[in-house]
């Protein structure tokens, strides 16, 4: 992975640098953001994950066995994204890489997760939204030791 990472790394240093100031306000607003957001998210997706096996029947019917797998599968890389945010939240306060890198880990999920479902706006807007978000991510890597 740290190979993918460094390919990654020598794109994005090629991008527009963000200001000084707002690299250290991303810094100082991403180990918040990513506790409360992953707790939203593990909480979200155990209700997701708890009404798709209660409605797995009703979406197997409606939608097809697909559907109702599609429900398990995004609930669970929604539970494994958001245990990872709120566990990154020490080493973001402190700065420390492992954070950073429990943070690119989420955004790989992400990615992941929307080519599973093998929707093409799903992938589409899965590539657009991670080149974004791993430009951001980039940007802060220097802060981290």
């Amino acid at each position: 992975m740290d190979q993918v990472v460094k390919t990654l790394e020598s794109y994005y240093s090629k991008a527009p640098s963000l200001p000084v100031g707002a690299r250290e306000f991303i810094v100082s607003i991403t180990p918040w953001l990513s506790l409360i957001f992953g707790v939203l998210i593990v909480l979200a997706s155990l209700s997701a994950f708890g009404l798709s096996a209660v409605f797995s029947p009703f979406a197997t019917v409606a939608g097809g066995a697909g559907y109702a797998t599609g429900l398990m599968v995004a609930a669970v890389l929604g539970i494994a994204q958001g245990v990872l945010m709120v566990v990154a939240f020490p080493s973001l306060k402190k700065r420390v890489t492992r954070g950073w890198m429990l943070i690119f880990w989420v955004e790989v999920i992400a990615l992941v997760g929307s080519v599973v479902t093998l929707n093409v706006s799903s992938v589409v807007m899965g590539v657009i939204v991670a080149v974004i978000a791993f430009y951001f991510l980039f940007q802060i890597k220097p802060y981290y030791k």
